[in-house]
């Protein structure tokens, strides 16, 4: 049964490697607003479009004192070959076993060409600086994620 998480909810507890060394939780992010973006794979077409988006308006998403973190399923050799490839400004983690994808509904059945197979839904969360979710989107399109980022951490623009 796949967890669906929504606005007002607490956001589930994570720790991960992170690239570039060290790890990161939830109450790292305590006192602050954070973007979780979760995609399938690094390097890949549609994650490295997302991922540069994300980077290209990175100053105007964070300028309010929100964090980006994005995460996948590879291993932390290749998100930080990805990072460092793509030249990406904000915090990048690996769930080699998906359990934080489980928690935050982000691992699930797919429909790959008409294949169905377990693996990430490409979705967003923001939360706020109490670890309460303020914004969530499961299925979120790559050309439409920056606009959906944009909104929900600016809710007010």
């Amino acid at each position: 049964m796949n967890v669906k998480l929504a606005p007002g909810d607490k956001a589930p507890d994570f720790d991960l490697p992170l690239a570039g060394g060290g790890r990161i939780t939830l109450a790292d992010l305590a006192g602050e607003r954070a973007l979780l973006w979760f995609y399938p794979a690094a390097g890949t077409s549609l994650c490295t479009r997302q991922a540069r988006d994300l980077r290209d308006h990175a100053e105007e998403l964070t300028a309010n004192g929100a964090r980006i973190l994005g995460i996948s399923p590879d291993p932390i050799e290749k998100v930080e070959e990805f990072v460092e490839k793509e030249n990406l400004p904000f915090a990048m983690a690996a769930d080699e076993d998906h359990a934080v994808m489980e928690a935050y509904g982000a691992w699930g059945e797919k429909n790959m060409y008409g294949v169905k197979k377990m693996g990430v839904i490409r979705s967003s969360f923001v939360i706020d600086a109490h670890g309460v979710l303020t914004a969530v989107k499961y299925r979120v399109g790559t050309p439409t994620h920056v606009d959906f980022v944009r909104g929900a951490l600016n809710p007010d623009a």
